[in-house]
């Protein structure tokens, strides 16, 4: 898809040690572009990969010229001063590229304002900030963009009601979209955004949904041909658009979306704020429709499961709530004192699951992911989303009985 149009650009991107932004930086990059890659990352992190050092080898490897910049992007100071780095060394800013982003989908009381003011300060004010530090040098090229990662607004209480302070932060990036698109249309300036259709396979979403999630995602190459196709275009006519990778590529003339599948085969799940509205053209086939459910018998299969290395493994008390479906019942599962599944409510589980018994056994049976459930509304979770995907990993085992 490289056409060369990018060549001697300069990019400025936030986030990009990893993930999304690192594709993108390295998909720019082989046009011969300048990538300022602007994140904290400097050192090898534990358990992710991926600095600011390794993307810029990347980078010259594909064909580009880095400048790797260790930012805070709720620094103003570090921002404005990398800003000025990445001018001395290239002469200018052709694009600004916001990727950078914090996430945490717990609810209110489950939200601290530590972690509220962290989102805040990367997705919203990050994206304002670094933006707003970059337009000064973004009016003095004759290609300018800016191209925010993040969704179109869509007020549906669903993508408000589990995780509030994460909405209100992502739809900061997306209102910059809205505004600044208005704000500089007529001096040529293009301001986009782009989502993905479906999860994209990165360490934050192996986080969330571990291998059953990653194996439902596609691949960060789908992001990265389409922020490149956007940043191609003419910005004076490119302006004010919310962006789906998908829609992009396939505008583009690919069709076949079997290359971007990270597990071909298995059913794609979608992505999070897009709704019932957006239909997915997706490269997979429907899951097949669930039967009848026997729910005791359901449980019954699974306690040969609950072995003291699952117990270690999970440490926690879960309750299934049916309460609000027709049979009106509730299931514990003991996987902190006693490695036991018992019909009846217990006194302060640590998570409890809300939902029907049909999508009780599509998560089971994997024909919807548990994150996906959640995210769409069709599951209910109270208490730590990260310790509830812990259950998931219960559920992987059990498909193998099924």
């Amino acid at each position: 898809m490289n056409t060369g149009a990018l060549a001697g650009r300069t990019i400025f991107i936030s986030g990009a040690s990893r993930g999304i932004g690192a594709a993108i930086a390295v998909k720019c990059a082989a046009d011969g572009a300048n990538v300022v890659i602007a994140a904290k990352t400097a050192t090898p992190h534990p358990k992710l990969p991926g600095t600011i050092y390794t993307v810029a080898e990347e980078i010259e490897k594909a064909g580009g010229k880095a400048l790797p910049c260790v930012v805070d992007i709720r620094d103003d100071i570090a921002v404005e001063g990398a800003v000025q780095e990445a001018v001395a060394k290239f002469g200018g800013i052709d694009v600004c590229i916001n990727n950078a982003s914090a996430i945490s989908l717990t609810g209110t009381m489950d939200t601290p304002l530590k972690r509220f003011d962290l989102m805040m300060g990367i997705n919203a004010r990050g994206t304002y900030a670094v933006t707003r530090a970059c337009l000064p040098h973004l009016m003095k090229s004759s290609h300018p963009h800016v191209l925010n990662n993040a969704p179109p607004l869509n007020m549906n209480p669903i993508w408000f009601k589990n995780h509030t302070a994460y909405t209100m932060a992502k739809y900061g990036m997306s209102m910059c979209v809205l505004g600044m698109a208005e704000e500089f249309r007529d001096i040529g300036i293009g301001v986009n955004a782009l989502w993905p259709a479906t999860p994209i396979a990165t360490a934050a979403v192996e986080m969330l949904g571990g291998d059953d999630l990653i194996n439902a995602s596609r691949k960060t190459s789908i992001m990265a041909d389409a922020a490149y196709t956007i940043l191609c275009r003419d910005p004076k006519l490119t302006t004010g658009n919310f962006y789906v990778d998908e829609e992009v590529v396939k505008a583009e003339g690919i069709l076949d979306l079997d290359q971007y599948h990270n597990c071909p085969g298995t059913p794609l799940s979608a992505d999070f704020f897009l709704g019932d509205e957006y239909q997915s053209m997706s490269d997979s086939e429907p899951a097949p429709a669930t039967g009848g459910s026997n729910i005791p018998a359901m449980m019954e299969s699974f306690k040969p499961l609950l072995t003291k290395k699952v117990m270690k493994k999970t440490g926690l008390l879960f309750s299934i709530d049916f309460s609000n479906d027709a049979s009106e019942s509730v299931w514990t599962f003991d996987l902190k004192n006693a490695g036991t599944i018992t019909e009846g409510k217990v006194d302060s589980p640590d998570v409890v699951f809300e939902m029907s018994e049909e999508i009780f056994v599509k998560v089971v049976k994997g024909e919807i992911n548990t994150t996906a459930a959640f995210m769409s509304g069709q599951m209910k979770i109270k208490g730590n989303l990260m310790e509830a995907m812990k259950l998931e990993g219960l559920f992987k085992e059990m498909r193998k009985k099924l």
